[in-house]
């Protein structure tokens, strides 16, 4: 299998450089990563210094990297000394690495492309005792480049929509090979479990630990400090309530602006904080709420405007700041839910006890969304009527709202344990 995956990949990168090559040139992200992922370019010399063999811990992307907090700090306390090393696919899932684990681990670097030579230059100067792998970024050669090295690979925080699932039965003879070149898999949930079984991997390679983001640290903001971001944010009264949109993407801002042109007819006092998965659309999501009529602005420019200026709406275009953002919000809305890109992560709210609304595609988050709209901590919406009517009913009842947010919190606060859990099959691992 192995071989005809690499003879698939040499052809189409042969025939796909001319496109290939524009793409690169043309996005600064892509410049930036390229090379130290292609494994042409000297990777940071703390990696390379080998004491031991380190545990190795890897992260697609924003999410991902989220996700992987708490158990980078368990692991970090847990193998005191051992060397723990970090990898993300993609640029601003390096740069949020860097903010948040820059003290805690020993080196942060990009994942190799699933190139013969790309990933034997890596993982060579690595030279893991283990890898971990948070929820996605499976590739061929890297899992193959592993099982020759004999370095048990895990993957944790696994999960398999329907949708997936079904994906992966059309080609069942590439992905069943795959997932059992891991040693362990560790799912969120036994539905979870229960299909990677249907894909003909043994009960005994499977874990059901829960999902850690349950576990990621709950970090409370004083109303001190709520008050002063909402200052720096130009947020002054009588200005009473917000609409945080996180993690939206190309397709909801238009459905949001809809909703929340008619919400500012019932309350005029209502802002709205967008904030794009993506912040390079920023400039695009400030333009289409400019040209519905709100005085709108990107929150970096907020240094360069008279303190007492006021907006309807703030585009954010800063990454790593979501999560804390929550906390000034009356309601929160989690994106690329109306759109069908399977969800955000609704639990970073829910920290903060806030109402959450999302849309009806939480495919990513399909357990623990169903449990927070069961609590009644979440409303699942359809479309930009629902959205709007959903919004109102929580303004217009501060109650309600506040109930919502505590169940919520619940859920949250009540799934905890998974970080743990997990830990136990890495050091059974690590004792193999």
């Amino acid at each position: 299998m192995i071989t005809l995956y690499n003879i698939i990949l040499t052809i189409g990168i042969t025939v796909g450089i001319p496109l290939i090559i524009p793409i690169i040139l043309l996005s600064e992200k892509r410049r930036k990563t390229f090379l130290q992922r292609l494994g042409v370019k000297r990777l940071p010399e703390n990696i390379l210094f080998k004491r031991d063999k380190p545990i190795w811990i890897h992260a697609l992307s924003v999410g991902e990297v989220f996700s992987s907090v708490p158990l980078v700090m368990k692991l970090k306390e847990r193998f005191k000394d051992k060397r723990i090393v970090f990898s993300a696919s993609t640029k601003t899932g390096f740069e949020i690495a860097n903010k948040l684990f820059k003290k805690n681990v020993d080196s942060i670097f990009f994942f190799p492309f699933d190139l013969l030579f790309s990933v034997k230059y890596i993982t060579g100067k690595i030279d893991p005792a283990i890898v971990i792998i948070v929820e996605s970024d499976i590739w061929p050669n890297f899992l193959f480049e592993m099982k020759k090295r004999h370095v048990p690979v895990i993957l944790i925080n696994a999960r398999l929509s329907k949708r997936s699932f079904k994906g992966y039965k059309r080609f069942s003879f590439i992905f069943n090979k795959l997932f059992l070149s891991f040693a362990k898999i560790c799912t969120q949930s036994i539905e979870d479990a229960g299909r990677f079984m249907l894909h003909g991997i043994p009960s005994s390679m499977i874990s059901t630990t829960g999902n850690i983001k349950f576990d990621q640290p709950y970090d409370p903001v004083s109303e001190k400090e709520i008050e002063l971001l909402k200052q720096s944010m130009h947020i002054y009264q009588p200005v009473k309530k917000i609409l945080m949109a996180g993690s939206t993407h190309k397709g909801e801002e238009s459905i949001l602006i809809d909703a929340f042109s008619r919400i500012r007819k019932d309350f005029a006092d209502t802002v709205l904080v967008v904030v794009p998965r993506n912040p390079e659309r920023a400039r695009s999501v400030l333009k289409l709420c400019k040209s519905a009529g709100f005085l709108s602005i990107l929150m970096k420019n907020f240094e360069n405007i008279d303190k007492d200026e006021k907006f309807d709406v703030i585009v954010v275009d800063v990454i790593g700041i979501l999560k804390r953002l929550y906390a000034i919000a009356d309601v929160a809305f989690v994106g690329g839910s109306l759109v069908d890109l399977s969800g955000h992560n609704p639990l970073e709210p829910a920290a903060f006890s806030k109402p959450i609304i999302f849309g009806q595609h939480m495919s990513d988050f399909a357990h623990i969304s169903q449990m927070l709209v069961d609590s009644g901590g979440a409303v699942q919406v359809e479309n930009a009527n629902s959205l709007y009517e959903t919004i109102a009913d929580i303004l217009s009842d501060s109650d309600k709202a506040r109930n919502m947010g505590e169940k919520a919190f619940r859920v949250f606060n009540a799934n905890k344990g998974a970080v743990e859990k997990t830990l136990k099959v890495i050091e059974s691992q690590l004792k193999n």
